[in-house]
């Protein structure tokens, strides 16, 4: 109880009192033909800044009425097809306003025709982050977040769902600015249940300062939904469908009118995918085969509905409320065969099996919060607040059949298995904040802010088995069964001060954060705490060089916890030969970052250039064992320390008016050290990524994308994740008066986005591959009505979490 008294002190001051409403009304219509507009958007703005005040929408007779408090404003009336209408208005004289008719001239150029010269590169840099603008993006159509993610620049998707950053790992994934609920046993799990069309923007950000949750030594990924805050009833509806049936659609709904906004959204997916994979392991081990040769394939189904809804009221002037809530729904059909060969010196098959895996899940994700902020005064103090609540639920039933073969072929029925599986899983996270900006002086400021992240997880699995050749009676096994509860409650403060002088600009930061952690084991009765304080600092310092050119030079210390499948000590069943398990005594592992990055801008051409270096320590790293059963355990252990060093080139040209290319290279060099672990659990090694970004504009016609990348190989300290490349592309063109865009897109077109890992011990030598289904085409429509132009959340009105609104001097 004291717990949510001490969250619900974080939100909500006293709500001001309403100032007085007037009302304005009047008719719109066509200039040249005198007919009413219906539906057409009219804005009250902020004669200061835009941003605005009010406004409504006309009827089916063209007429507006709404109300507004008294002051100066800037009066805006839009409809597609015709030029805004603007005009200087001054409420407070009378209680009615009357503007009579507002005649808008249609738009001299028909939207049929018009000729864009130069076209918009998706990618943004500023001081601390990277903003890529994937609503633009042609190859992200029908995908999902966790595809969208693995063709971003510096970015890289293994085949357990694991992000990379920079050759990183360890990222911490933000929604709209808040700590995602990511208790499956992947990130992906939760990624995928998001439609790629339901994102506006993604934010890379590579050295987090001290306002920021210090979790996440790689950086942070923020997913930016979208949102639409126009006046009046507007939307966006959007399907697509995608080879080997995948089909997705959505809709977008806003209605703003005077004080309020409202906005829903729903997405449906429905995809069938395919994956391959094969594997070698040579040993030595006594009484087995020195050859273990594995083929894999599988089917996937999956469906899943995300719904999004909120609102918000402006309570007074600088005064904001708002509310939104979530739910994703997801259920899915995974069925796999698996053939492993036992192989003898001479090369000949001494014994073979042949699994089937099936699997059904289902899964809930919902999630809800309020938000306040208040715009103290006109000099930019401001008061931010927020409360939100997730909870994720999942449940999976797995069943597998086995059955053995001799080397001559034949089926032993006496040494066949049949297997079952119940995993189910549920958390729980809330997160309140509270954050206070104060300018000082002209150029300079003051943040700082409280936070608290209360988490759950309960986790467990019961396993049992038995002869295929009898009535399937099943034997739990002890061993495999186990159900881990750990809880992770995080306290935090940051205070930092920012301030530019000149050609000078500053910012110091420090974070505190109280972590204590509890793990239980069910079955094995054990307890393991964990409670450890940490202070973060963190210093940024730009110098202008001139126009549109900059040094900087940061440091920033961060921390990564381990996540709930990486220390639940379960089992995780592949095959007979081939197990996963959790280390509950996991420590977290300790980043220190440094950056010296160097922006330069011409008229055509952009250079963004970044020497980075991160020492870690405690490194979190997978590592395979071998029993003398011959059955392969992969586990996490903390290594020693992590070195990385790096440069980062992000080149972006203007080639021509109608054609421009981002270019992105990272050349880093990666040793680490596992020495605590294991003799010679250690390894270095040299490897690089290149990605070419460009965007081709046919006036009259369509647009076209293309995007070719690779990535170099990710030291491990028992080998390494080998390279692998991909290109895709893709046309878009835009439709009935440009309120519709068509698109199609193929990706990987030549299907070489596979995973390969080569692991090497003294006791064995293992190499694996493994490919989901890359090579995709999807074709999708987009219609636009209502005036509806999309904004990104998070960057104005900072619903729930950080504001992720970058660190500008």
């Amino acid at each position: 109880m004291i717990r949510y008294c001490i969250l619900l002190s974080f939100i909500f001051l006293a709500v001001a009192v309403q100032a007085q409403e007037i009302t304005l009304k009047g008719r719109v219509s066509d200039a040249s033909q005198n007919a009413p507009l219906e539906f057409a958007n009219i804005s009250l703005l902020r004669p200061a800044d835009s941003t605005l005040i009010s406004g409504g929408m006309t009827d089916l007779e063209g007429a507006f009425e709404f109300g507004a408090p008294a002051g100066s404003y800037i009066l805006r009336v839009g409809f597609i097809g015709y030029q805004n209408y603007f005009e200087s208005i001054v409420l407070g004289a009378k209680p009615t306003v009357n503007l009579g008719v507002v005649k808008l001239e249609a738009d001299t150029q028909n939207l049929n025709e018009v000729v864009v010269e130069g076209v918009k590169s998706i990618f943004e840099s500023d001081v601390d982050k990277r903003i890529y603008n994937v609503e633009n993006n042609i190859l992200a159509t029908g995908a999902t977040a966790s595809e969208l993610l693995a063709t971003l620049p510096s970015i890289q998707v293994d085949d357990e769902g694991g992000i990379s950053m920079r050759g990183s790992g360890n990222i911490l994934i933000y929604i709209n600015g808040r700590p995602s609920n990511l208790s499956g046993d992947d990130m992906e799990s939760i990624l995928s249940q998001f439609p790629a069309n339901s994102i506006k923007e993604v934010e890379l950000i590579t050295n987090p300062s001290a306002r920021y949750d210090a979790a996440g030594v790689g950086g942070i990924i923020n997913i930016i939904l979208k949102k639409n805050e126009q006046t009046g009833f507007n939307g966006q509806v959007n399907a697509s469908v995608g080879t080997r049936e995948k089909y997705q659609a959505g809709i977008n709904l806003n209605y703003g009118k005077e004080k309020a906004n409202y906005f829903f959204s729903y997405n449906w997916q429905d995809r069938r995918e395919i994956e391959s994979g094969s594997g070698t392991r040579i040993s030595d081990l006594e009484g087995f085969s020195p050859v273990l040769d594995q083929d894999q394939d599988g089917l996937e189904f999956e469906k899943n509905h995300l719904i999004r809804t909120g609102a918000d009221w402006t309570l007074g002037r600088g005064k904001i409320l708002g509310f939104y809530f979530q739910g994703n729904f997801e259920t899915e059909e995974e069925y796999e065969d698996i053939d492993q060969r036992n192989i003898g010196e001479d090369g000949i098959v001494d014994s073979s099996f042949v699994r089937r895996n099936e699997e059904i899940g289902r899964s809930k994700n919902l999630e809800g919060g309020l938000n306040y902020t208040w715009e103290i005064d006109s000099l930019g103090q401001k008061l931010y607040s927020s409360l939100s609540y997730a909870y994720d639920d999942r449940h999976s039933d797995e069943y597998y059949r086995q059955q053995y073969y001799s080397s001559a072929g034949e089926l032993n029925p006496t040494k066949g298995l049949v297997q079952t599986n119940v995993r189910p899983s549920q958390s729980e996270l809330v997160v309140a904040q509270l954050d206070y900006e104060k300018p000082l002086g002209e150029f300079g400021s003051m943040e700082a802010g409280l936070k608290g992240t209360f988490a759950n997880w309960i986790s467990g699995q019961t396993f049992a088995t038995g002869d295929v050749d009898t009535d399937f009676v099943p034997i739990v096994v002890d061993s495999l069964n186990e159900s881990y509860d750990y809880t992770e409650n995080v306290y935090a403060a940051y205070l930092t001060f920012k301030r530019k002088k000149d050609k000078i600009g500053y910012q110091f930061g420090l974070r505190a954060e109280q972590t204590n952690t509890l793990g239980k084991t069910v079955k094995g009765d054990t307890e393991i705490p964990n409670d450890y304080f940490n202070l973060f600092p963190s210093a940024y310092l730009t110098y202008e060089v001139g126009k549109e050119s900059e040094f900087s030079l940061n440091y920033s210390r961060r921390v990564s916890r381990p996540r709930i499948w990486d220390l639940a000590p379960i089992y995780r069943v592949r095959d007979q030969y081939n197990l996963s398990i959790g280390n509950p005594y996991l420590q977290p592992e300790f980043t220190d970052s440094y950056e010296f990055g160097y922006r330069k801008g011409w008229e055509k051409y952009l250079l963004n250039a970044t020497a980075y270096h991160r020492y870690s320590t405690d490194v979190e790293t997978r590592i395979t064992y071998l029993t003398d059963d011959n059955v392969a355990i992969q586990t996490r252990q903390n290594a020693d320390t992590r070195i990385s060093s790096g440069l980062e080139l992000i080149n972006q040209v203007q080639l021509a008016r109608n054609f421009d290319a981002t270019l992105t290279g990272n050349f880093f060099y990666s040793k680490v050290n596992g020495e605590n672990i294991e003799e010679g659990f250690s390894n270095e090694n040299f490897s690089w990524t290149v990605t070419l970004l460009g965007n081709v504009l046919i006036p009259k016609w369509f647009s076209f994308q293309f995007q070719g990348n690779y990535r170099g190989p990710i030291v491990q300290p028992q080998g390494e994740i080998l390279p692998q490349w991909s290109l895709n592309l893709g046309l878009s063109k835009n439709v009935l008066a440009g309120r519709g865009t068509i698109n199609l897109n193929v990706s990987d077109v030549f299907n070489t986005r596979n995973f390969r890992i080569e692991t090497v011990d003294p006791r064995f030598i293992q190499t694996r591959t493994f490919q989901r289904e890359t090579r995709i085409g999807t074709l999708s429509f987009t219609y636009r009505f209502g005036g509806y132009k999309e904004k990104s959340e998070g960057r104005s009105s900072r619903e729930g979490g950080d504001d992720l609104g970058g660190e500008e001097f």
